[in-house]
């Protein structure tokens, strides 16, 4: 065959090749025999004269997508047109997927992944008594050498908290009607035994044994206007007091009654207030107990207020 034929016969079939997507659908195929081998499948292409044309005179094409298998190869398998596959693309779905999960190509969606449910609580031990409840409460407030919580009382015996407090009132009842020289009481926070006020010098007779180390009447002073005015910062404490304190404050907080509590917003200076072995010492349960000032103050405390 001389070139000039060659090229008409590839102009004829060029006219008369018909693109995939306007081909007529293929009829159905009948159910395949269980028993016969399944056949092989079809090279792409292989019923296009043009690209049989083309590659047996070996110029190098370019695969159609629609012949390469490729997405929207599948959406035309899958009876889709081109524009449709398109479409299907532009909105975000990939055109194996829009044909369908149960269609030819299809790819199953991703499930989405569960939400991870939270660890539950641990459940707490065997449920105490009440006699077994209380005895384990008086043995552990015996070894306390500061107040404990009730939630802390809960975690150790395993048991809920709302059986500590009314259990905690139960005793702390039981040893004021039986006259202990002890008592059960509410302080900084937590539960603490202590002894009781009548018997307090037969106490400190054995405690102390001549031996007792007392704040100085500056210490008192300095730790009383802490406690009524805390936050508070040194010139505060010395304008109050009408000297200087800084000496007194070192050894309040060396004593472990005064502690630092950040600065003051304008001036920059350490702010300072009492601790919780402050309230343990004075058996309170917050500042809010302290005993009013009012009856301390002298009839003319607001002439004196106008005069300074």
């Amino acid at each position: 065959m001389s070139e000039q034929q060659r090229r008409d016969s590839l102009a004829e079939q060029a006219a008369a090749w018909v693109p995939p997507w306007e081909r007529p659908a293929p009829p159905p195929n009948p159910e395949p025999d269980p028993t016969s081998e399944p056949p092989e499948p079809p090279v792409d292409g292989e019923d296009d004269p043009i690209l049989d044309s083309y590659r047996s005179s070996g110029t190098e094409t370019v695969q159609d997508p629609a012949v390469a298998g490729g997405p929207a190869g599948q959406d035309e398998a899958a009876g889709r047109s081109r524009p449709e596959a398109r479409e299907a693309a532009a909105e975000g779905v990939p055109a194996a997927r829009a044909a369908g999960e149960d269609g030819a190509g299809g790819v199953p969606r991703k499930q989405p992944a569960g939400r991870r449910r939270a660890t539950p609580p641990p459940e707490p031990g065997p449920v105490l008594d009440d006699a077994e409840l209380r005895g384990a409460l008086e043995a552990i407030l015996l070894v306390v050498d500061e107040p404990v919580s009730e939630l802390t009382l809960a975690q150790v015996l395993e048991q809920a908290p709302e059986r500590i407090g009314p259990a905690l009132a139960g005793i702390a009842a039981g040893y004021t009607a039986a006259g202990h020289g002890f008592e059960l009481r509410r302080a900084a926070g937590g539960w603490r035994l202590y002894t009781r006020p009548e018997y307090a010098s037969y106490v400190e007779r054995f405690v102390l044994d001549g031996q007792s180390v007392r704040l100085t009447q500056a210490a008192l002073e300095t730790l009383a206007v802490i406690a009524y005015k805390q936050p508070v910062t040194r010139s505060r404490i010395s304008a109050i007091r009408g000297v200087n304190c800084d000496g007194v404050i070192r050894t309040l907080v060396s004593r472990g009654l005064v502690e630092e509590c950040g600065t003051e917003a304008d001036s920059g200076a350490f702010l300072y207030r009492t601790t919780t072995m402050f309230l343990e010492k004075l058996g309170l349960d917050s500042v809010a107990d302290l005993p009013p000032l009012a009856p301390f103050l002298p009839d003319d405390v607001e002439e004196l207020a106008d005069a300074t």
